[in-house]
């Protein structure tokens, strides 16, 4: 007895960078924040021969409120965007409610400016409607779906946690360096952390590696020379 093999193949499931860019966006910056922001405030720091002590206190303190202000600004950016939703989306509620042949003419119109035959983007808005009028009019007119709606809480705990691992780094280059290499010790680890998490980035979102990574390692390495030079001068003048 012959099978069909058609029967045995299994559905293919497709992976979508457009899926990872909500949670790729809040990690990368957080990150790439931690790293850069807490290793320039050491190397400013360290530059202006500060003790150890001294060092690991302002690194510490840099890590806490980097993580807090990371975190509030992203809640407060989505919250921003989840009201605007929220509010577009009772709108659309009441113009379905108030105006159902409008608004079907209007999913109409839609389905027609993308190509579809009048008499069957009338069906389809039809059907669409039927099933979930809401849902159909905030994704093809508002542009909402659940893979965009904005989620404060997620996008704020992700900020503060992956800028926190990112100035882990420094830090922790920063203990257990000599005192008199500091600065040196924590800017080679920073980048090289810098160019990993570039080339990461750069590959989950399907980008070019090399020039997400140089990018990433260039601003990197000048604003940890330039606050390094100002605690330089800072020293000498103060």
């Amino acid at each position: 007895m012959r099978t069909n093999k058609a029967e045995h193949v299994m559905p293919r499931t497709e992976d979508h960078v457009v899926e990872k860019l909500g949670w790729l966006r809040a990690a990368v910056l957080g990150a790439n924040d931690g790293i850069v922001s807490t290793a320039s405030l050491i190397a400013g720091v360290a530059s202006s021969h500060a003790s150890q002590k001294s060092i690991l206190i302002a690194g510490i303190a840099g890590l806490v409120a980097g993580a807090l202000s990371m975190a509030a600004g992203e809640y407060v950016s989505v919250s921003s965007q989840a009201d605007a939703e929220k509010a577009d989306l009772a709108r659309e509620r009441r113009e379905l409610a108030e105006q159902p042949e409008f608004e079907l003419q209007e999913l109409t119109d839609v389905y027609t400016k993308r190509g579809v035959e009048p008499g069957l983007a009338r069906e389809v808005a039809k059907q669409l409607t039927a099933h979930d009028a809401l849902g159909t009019h905030a994704r093809e007119e508002l542009g909402i779906t659940e893979m965009t709606t904005a989620q404060p809480i997620v996008a704020a705990i992700a900020s503060a946690m992956s800028f926190a691992v990112g100035a882990a780094v420094p830090l922790i280059a920063a203990i257990i360096s000599p005192e008199s290499r500091v600065t040196l010790v924590v800017t080679a680890a920073s980048l090289v952390c810098l160019a990993v998490l570039g080339a990461i980035g750069a590959r989950i979102g399907k980008a070019d590696v090399w020039w997400a990574t140089l990018r990433v390692t260039f601003w990197g390495a000048l604003a940890m020379a330039l606050t390094a030079l100002i605690g330089h001068f800072s020293d000498a003048v103060i």
